[in-house]
């Protein structure tokens, strides 16, 4: 059971990776920096719904880590881990309230927290408070990112759920 779970938990990493890496090649459709959709954190809410906590934990952050080195921006590690803790620390409250026909809502209340995360680290780095007029449009596209990564994390629960009842 160790060697599956470690399996599949290195798969999930590998595919959070891979998505992380080919939104980075595509051109960011929002003009504003820092905003992206996080294709990524699908994984990250898929996981946390269907194979708990802990592992969530180890894939969110090995994909940060990967993520930031691969990418070559070892700066935006910060910004991604205090976002990504912030973001499953409430989906961990969420996941036992909410059921997986509100994934999307744990989505949205998770990126808009990782946005939280993110302009503290802006605040902290800089010494600039006045960021904090940056999270408006942080919040807005928390919401948007949010409710496509949560649909799209939904329907491959649902997905999932189905091909797992369809196998013998």
């Amino acid at each position: 059971m160790m060697t599956r779970r470690l399996t599949r938990n290195a798969l999930l990493t590998a595919v959070a990776l891979i998505i992380f890496v080919v939104e980075l090649a595509i051109p960011n459709p929002f003009p504003v920096p820092g905003v992206k959709l996080g294709l990524a954190n699908i994984v990250t809410v898929y996981a946390m719904f269907k194979i708990g906590p802990a592992d969530t934990l180890m894939i969110l952050l090995s994909r940060i880590l990967l993520g930031s080195m691969f990418s070559g921006q070892m700066m935006s590690f910060f910004y991604s881990l205090t976002g990504g803790i912030f973001c499953y620390l409430v989906m961990l409250v969420l996941v036992r309230i909410l059921s997986t026909h509100q994934i999307w809502v744990c989505s949205v209340i998770g990126a808009i927290c990782h946005n939280f995360g993110q302009i503290l680290v802006a605040i902290v780095l800089t010494k600039t408070t006045a960021l904090i007029v940056y999270l408006p449009v942080l919040v807005i596209s928390g919401i948007l990112t949010g409710l496509f990564t949560g649909f799209a994390a939904q329907f491959l629960c649902e997905k999932m759920e189905k091909l797992r009842m369809n196998t013998p």
